[in-house]
């Protein structure tokens, strides 16, 4: 079920955990599609959270929010933008974000500006270091994504990443 687009494009927050905006893009790989889903907020633009699996499901984009829930631990109620995706309006994701006090704002339907901040990223990951690249395998393909988001992207004082997801890094 679709929410309301709360966020309306205001993409300037005063403060960080107030808004997030999550997307998914998929990257090529030899064996096949790797899908990258990220958190973003909106306040620092810093990636919060990320997930990449080899299939498009609300665990990919729940795994992400779950990292970035976990990394800035949000006192007071988060507000999480996204495009209409089945992963994004599965009952799975609605339940975490209640369970997690986030609430749901989604763009309008086939409107991509609604979400820019997260298509921006995509665009500079892929201009910035993918370009037009096939990467031979999906691991190879997600050490250099870790790379990028983490080591260059993020500031250096980026934050840690919990040790439940240490098996991604490696």
């Amino acid at each position: 079920m679709a929410s309301p687009n709360h966020l309306a494009r205001q993409f300037k927050v005063n403060e960080p955990n107030k808004v997030w905006v999550t997307d998914i893009t998929y990257i090529r790989t030899y064996e096949g599609w790797l899908y990258l889903a990220v958190v973003l907020d909106l306040f620092s633009r810093q990636v919060i959270g990320w997930s990449m699996k080899p299939r498009m499901s609300s665990d990919l984009a729940i795994d992400a929010m779950l990292m970035a829930v976990w990394r800035r631990k949000p006192k007071q109620e988060v507000m999480i933008h996204s495009d209409q995706g089945s992963q994004f309006s599965s009952s799975d994701w609605q339940s975490f974000l209640k369970a997690n006090n986030v609430v749901s704002s989604m763009s309008r339907r086939g409107n991509c500006h609604d979400n820019a901040v997260a298509e921006s990223f995509f665009q500079l990951l892929k201009r910035e270091r993918i370009r037009r690249k096939i990467y031979g395998t999906r691991e190879e393909a997600r050490s250099d994504i870790f790379d990028y988001i983490e080591m260059f992207y993020n500031p250096k004082e980026g934050l840690k990443y919990p040790p439940i997801f240490e098996a991604l890094a490696a």
